[in-house]
């Protein structure tokens, strides 16, 4: 049966919330029918309703005057038994009858929300704060309706003015102060390229002064390394004048020696909407956490019964983006086609977190991937709170939420944090990772081998004086990507600094290492690096040593590869020498 009743309500009204709104709370209060209607110049009209023929409903539809309610909430237990009632239930067919007026932030009245039953009954004070919060929810949508359609061509104008998908990045150069935004970020605050200045001093100029102390914390916790990452809600000021909430999330991606931060980058995300219908709901109770579908993502009831067998009494129409599913065939038992989306890898922790919450009543969260059909690898972020029932079953309310865009630039954030700009290769910091997994896997191992190169290009710096930096740029380039060429998958070469490379060879011994460094050297002969027609001269020294379970840390390997380079070097460069 059709929930919203079509000779009633316009054809525009026919809208999943309104419809998923009276199912769900005729559901929740145990009625025969529940009914929502709208005034429309000045005349009541059924808006949606559950429970009711089109022909039941329209003859209610003017059941009640939204006029004659004023702010509060009309319930009879009894229509036969009131005198001012009675007629108009006899004509109705119904006994019980309880509304809340839809009221706008004038007081101005919209429309009704009603509970119809053909027996007589009461509402307990839960029950009776229940409906009011429906009859808000279903308010507070039909002014989002209003307002959503005289905004609907700033809104298109705004999105051409914002690029890409409304996420700016900035980039901090932590000792010299400075702050670098990209052109999307500027765009976001309605900035033009000249008017945001680099100094990070301006930058929380912008910030509401509510949120500057909590801001500069935040940040300053994560560059002294007491939290993995930087993440903060906060406001900021657009160029109008306004504040909008925004996500800022980044990450330290390079220090000295001693943990200094150096440089950190971040994104910016508009959050101005979701911010907005969060505070919403949750002035609302749990159980309408789960009404609105006009939030990005998927807002779930899930249900499993002491026996095991699941099901969703409630989706949102997010279902589609999510599992690519629509509501219906949600409802319709999708629980062995939803597990056949999730990653192979991922279904064990998905199971394992679903049976925690169950046994524990703790809330489930978790982050897992999704393989959709003609999209591929998707991550997914859900969040829910369990509640036992009277029967042993155990219902979960919660939010399932794309996080494959922001997985994206974590990814990106490790590499730009593990990976040295100008070669591609693993910085330092990363390479000594690497060295410390190989040596406590040489260490474990019965028959250990894995050799450390330590090389240098000769005469960096006369390359600089004669041809320039970005010649001497080059030249690193140039060995790196010879070296990178030559080693295997499970082998590393890193940048140490400066001009000098580092390579890890697994499995392998002095003399395997020494054949490697030889094609190293002659395939930078053969291939030479060439300024205006002249073979800029460009050669290495190379220091070999083995790795000995022993050694007790990385750095008693390095310093014996670093005094066979210093051998290579004093004995005319250009040379291989182990120690």
């Amino acid at each position: 049966m059709q929930s919203l009743c079509a000779e009633s309500a316009p054809q525009s009204a026919s809208d999943e919330r309104y419809d998923g709104l009276v199912r769900l709370a005729r559901a929740h209060f145990a009625v025969r029918a529940v009914l929502l209607t709208r005034l429309v110049e000045g005349q009541a009209r059924v808006w949606a309703c559950a429970g009711l023929s089109a022909d039941e409903a329209w003859r209610l539809g003017h059941f009640g005057d939204p006029h004659s309610h004023g702010e509060g909430l009309t319930l009879v237990s009894d229509l036969q038994q009131d005198v001012a009632w009675r007629a108009q239930a006899a004509a109705a067919g119904v006994r019980f009858y309880a509304a809340s007026p839809l009221l706008d932030d004038d007081g101005t009245a919209l429309g009704l929300f009603c509970l119809l039953d053909d027996q007589p009954r009461d509402l307990d004070a839960a029950q009776r704060d229940a409906l009011r919060q429906f009859a808000c929810l279903a308010a507070t949508a039909f002014e989002h309706d209003r307002v959503e359609a005289s905004l609907r061509d700033s809104e298109r104008r705004m999105a051409l003015a914002i690029e890409g998908s409304g996420t700016g990045v900035w980039d901090r150069n932590v000792p010299a102060g400075e702050i670098y935004y990209s052109r999307g970020w500027k765009a976001l605050l309605g900035y033009a390229e000249e008017d945001v200045s680099n100094r990070i001093e301006e930058s929380y100029t912008r910030l509401h002064p509510d949120d500057l102390a909590y801001v500069k914390a935040t940040m300053q916790a994560h560059l002294d390394q007491h939290t993995p990452f930087y993440q903060v809600e906060h406001r900021i000021r657009r160029k109008d004048g306004s504040y909008m909430w925004v996500s800022s999330r980044g990450k330290v991606v390079e220090r000295d020696a001693e943990g200094r931060p150096l440089r950190m980058i971040g994104t910016t995300t508009d959050i101005t909407e979701l911010r907005g219908m969060s505070e919403r709901l949750q002035q609302t109770v749990e159980l309408l956490t789960g009404l609105t579908n006009e939030i990005p993502g998927m807002v779930f009831q899930f249900r499993r019964l002491a026996d095991g067998s699941a099901s969703f009494p409630y989706v949102s129409a997010g279902s589609r983006e999510i599992y690519g599913l629509t509501p219906q065939q949600m409802a319709n038992g999708a629980i062995e086609a939803i597990r056949a989306l999730i990653h192979p890898d991922d279904m064990p922790r998905y199971l394992a977190a679903l049976e925690a919450s169950a046994s524990s009543l703790m809330p489930w969260q978790l982050e897992y991937r999704v393989i959709l059909p003609g999209q591929g690898v998707r991550w997914r972020q859900g969040s829910a709170h369990p509640q036992r029932q009277a029967d042993g079953a155990v219902i979960w309310h919660g939010f399932i939420t794309d996080i494959t865009e922001r997985k994206r630039i974590e990814v990106e954030l490790q590499l730009l944090a593990t990976t040295d700009f100008l070669t591609q290769l693993p910085n330092r910091r990363h390479f000594m990772q690497q060295l410390a997994a190989e040596l406590a896997r040489v260490q474990r191992a019965s028959e250990p081998s894995a050799a450390i190169l330590m090389c240098d290009l000769d005469h960096f710096k006369a390359i600089n004086d004669r041809w320039g930096h970005a010649v001497g740029d080059q030249a690193l380039k140039h060995f790196a990507d010879i070296l990178a060429g030559h080693i295997r998958r499970n082998d590393c070469a890193g940048r140490m600094g400066g001009e000098e490379f580092a390579v890890l060879l697994s499995d392998a011994d002095l003399d395997k290492a020494r054949v490697f460094a030889q094609r190293l050297q002659q395939r930078l002969a053969d291939l030479p690096l060439l300024q205006d027609g002249e073979r800029v001269p460009l050669t290495i020294s190379i220091g070999i040593t083995a790795m000995d379970a022993r050694d007790s840390a990385v750095e008693s390997v390095l310093s014996r590869s670093d005094m066979a380079l210093y051998r290579a070097k004093q004995a005319g460069r250009n040379r291989i020498e182990c120690g």
